[in-house]
């Protein structure tokens, strides 16, 4: 199985359980069309013990061609705050059988005394990383070379398993549709192959054996950069224009701009990551987790339901759409939980830069229903609930404080090859030309990285802490702050 194996959606009784079987175990070379899938039976085995006695086994799944050959469940009645062991048994049939690779992942609900962390994570770009590179904040053509360290994968995979989160959250942009240009994913092959070039990288495999995932999409892999379900694919950048002329761009351009369309890239996020349970018939991807007596987490759906992008700002134009507006706003004031912790795939504090309309920051784009947020928060006591805000998109990272007194964390995107320098504060050609934001902490310089937030409560019976570390792609800490728990 070259694709390894992944937990996700771990609750405190349930995980959903991917894997996917392939006709070899070997990396092939940067010219394949995809790694082939081979049909097969496979089923997962728990314990709670490493040695897997005590197990039990989930039913039988056939690996069917439809489906791409990925084998996924919904293990339900685990024991919380409990770590459990795993493995795929797969063969031709079920008389014929080996076993996987032995996995692990761990329940919510232990004692908050011991600590939960997570890892943030966006901007994975693949392209990037094994084609071009990053100099003086321009992109330059680079060789692929067979550089066997860098076939690997990214860099800051081997730091954040040194780090030992107990959860990895991939906010969007997971994968690229969209990059390079040439060549880029229009049709469900197409973006099979994109999967299965990212998730084969061997360092991918070994952080998900530890650590558990959680997944979200932003514009790049949904359909393209600042994709909305209805308006078409428009060439609006020229960060891989190395690949081809500058010239008459749109002959490189396949297909006819509608193209991956909203309904499959729904439908292949939903199937090539361990986000729903394959068995429900009508699955929604926003939800909330109670993962322990400190900390509850809230992720949201940024595409599915957004209004055009070029529509004018205003009361009836949501990234979010009612049912999801008004249930974020139910279960934050059902919480119990000492920290709130929103995850977003896209910035809701910035700056951003000046004239984009993709997210709630852009004065152009969502930012009627961002502050229309804020100012619910505020009007429910929320700056006293110790709410905070984490977000992928951005290509560096910061640490911003709204007028309002609410906090966004920015992770950055996890590829160097892949950064940016983003406006601070005050900058003309941004959001924020007044500087009226705060920012205590904005990328210096170009780096890739990540974040790592963790919760905790303490033995001498201190308020509960979290605890926020930005780190470049070889771990090294960039930035640290401390949230004490304000009294609910």
């Amino acid at each position: 199985m070259a694709q390894g194996q992944m937990a996700g959606e771990v609750s405190d009784h349930s995980v959903i359980l991917q894997t996917r079987l392939t006709s070899s175990d070997s990396l092939l070379d940067k010219t394949w069309s995809g790694i082939p899938g081979i049909s097969g039976w496979a089923c997962f085995q728990l314990s709670s013990d490493e040695n897997f006695n005590n197990s039990f086994q989930t039913p039988w799944i056939k690996a069917i061609p439809d489906y791409d050959f990925i084998i996924k469940t919904k293990v339900t009645n685990l024991k919380p705050g409990k770590l459990y062991y795993y493995r795929v048994i797969y063969g031709p049939d079920s008389k014929n059988s080996a076993n996987g690779l032995t996995s692990s992942f761990k329940t919510h609900g232990g004692n908050p005394q011991n600590g939960v962390s997570f890892a943030i994570v966006t901007g994975m770009n693949y392209s990037r990383f094994h084609y071009t590179g990053l100099q003086n904040n321009s992109l330059r053509k680079v060789p692929p070379g067979s550089d066997e360290n860098k076939l690997l994968g990214y860099p800051a995979l081997v730091s954040i398993l040194k780090l030992k989160p107990d959860y990895f959250v991939g906010t969007g942009d997971n994968v690229y549709y969209d990059t390079p240009i040439v060549g880029r994913a229009e049709t469900q092959q197409q973006i099979r192959r994109k999967y299965q070039e990212q998730f084969s990288q061997p360092r991918f495999i070994d952080l998900f054996q530890q650590v558990a995932t959680y997944w979200m999409k932003d514009d790049h892999d949904f359909r393209f950069n600042d994709s909305d379900p209805i308006n078409p694919y428009l060439v609006t950048r020229n960060y891989d224009l190395d690949y081809y002329p500058k010239t008459n761009i749109n002959k490189y351009v396949s297909g006819s701009g509608s193209l991956p369309s909203a309904k499959l890239g729904i439908r292949m996020f939903q199937e090539q990551l361990p986000v729903i349970d394959p068995e429900e018939s009508h699955p929604i991807t926003y939800r909330t987790f109670r993962v322990n007596d400190l900390l509850q987490i809230w992720f949201v759906e940024g595409r599915d339901y957004r209004d055009a992008n070029d529509r004018p700002d205003g009361p009836n134009k949501s990234i979010w759409g009612l049912k999801q507006r008004n249930w974020l706003k139910e279960t934050l004031l059902q919480s119990d939980a000492v920290f709130k912790f929103l995850i977003s795939a896209t910035p809701m504090i910035g700056p951003e830069e000046e004239g984009k309309r993709d997210n709630h920051v852009n004065p152009s784009g969502f930012r009627y229903e961002g502050e229309a947020f804020f100012d619910w928060l505020s009007e429910n006591g929320f700056r006293n609930k110790n709410f905070y805000i984490f977000c992928g998109d951005r290509h560096w990272q910061y640490h911003a404080i709204h007028p309002t007194g609410f906090e966004e964390f920015s992770c950055g995107t996890l590829v160097d090859a892949n950064t940016e320098i983003g406006p601070r504060p005050g900058d003309p050609n941004s959001s924020d030309p007044e500087a009226k934001i705060k920012q205590p902490y904005n990328t210096q310089k170009p780096s890739g990285g990540f974040l790592i937030f963790s919760v905790k409560s303490s033995k001498e019976k201190e308020k509960p802490v979290a605890k926020i570390d930005f780190y470049d792609e070889n771990g090294i800490v960039l930035y640290t702050t401390e949230k004490i728990a304000e009294k609910n």
